[in-house]
């Protein structure tokens, strides 16, 4: 299994190994936040849900932290999300990026999940210690036609998305709530004119009461074409 380390605003670090993995979507708060980015889909092709939110398991081990993901084509993505990480002592927050495939997210959004991995910053904050002021802290994402994100695709909040709280419950409904248990947000909309099929993303959760800040970023390298 995956193990996955944090490092703490203390300097100590946690370990996780990841035994479920899941992957929250069209989770805004705001019924116009969720619309807007099934209007994103639905331009690349993709239905909407049937419900929402939506929930989708995602083999553990593509929970990862690496600075560099391998595709198949040009039409993938990432998404700029939090990520809840379940310990042995306690829920750690941390910033993650859900890499997409769009291609395949037209036949099944389940499906395109499994294609790529999560990738998740190497640093957390304890759940505990940000939860009075979540909705302050901010969630922004970046692209970039070359190595360096420059170009700002996502501006948002965490108080554009269902809260940790919420999902803990519903993990906990679902005999999920439990140490090696990873759940991704679900994203808030991009910004109309950037090219999202970049080829370096770059996540970032700034707190403002703190000053403290965690980010995911890497680059996308296309695999040379199969043979057969």
């Amino acid at each position: 299994m995956t193990v996955l380390s944090f490092e703490l605003p203390d300097g100590s670090t946690r370990n996780v190994q990841v035994k479920h993995l899941l992957n929250a979507g069209y989770a805004g708060r705001e019924q116009a936040e969720v619309q807007a980015h099934i209007a994103e889909l639905a331009e690349l092709g993709v239905p909407g849900p049937a419900t929402t939110p939506a929930l989708y398991p995602v083999s553990p081990y593509l929970a990862q932290q690496v600075a560099e993901v391998r595709v198949q084509h040009g039409r993938t993505s990432g998404e700029a999300e939090w990520a809840l990480v379940i310990t042995d002592d306690g829920v750690l927050l941390t910033v993650a990026c859900d890499h997409t495939d769009r291609e395949l997210e037209v036949h099944g959004v389940a499906w395109s999940k499994n294609a790529s991995p999560d990738v998740l910053g190497s640093k957390a904050w304890r759940l505990d210690d940000v939860r009075d002021h979540l909705d302050q802290i901010t969630l922004k994402g970046w692209v970039g036609e070359g190595d360096t994100p420059d170009k700002l695709i996502q501006d948002s909040s965490l108080a554009a998305l269902l809260s940790p709280d919420y999902w803990l419950d519903v993990l906990t409904e679902r005999g999920l709530n439990e140490p090696g248990t990873v759940l991704i947000s679900g994203t808030v909309a991009m910004t109309h004119g950037v090219d999202q099929f970049a080829r370096s993303w770059k996540v970032e959760m700034s707190d403002p009461v703190t000053g403290t800040s965690v980010d995911a970023q890497y680059l996308v390298e296309q695999m040379p074409e199969p043979i057969g």
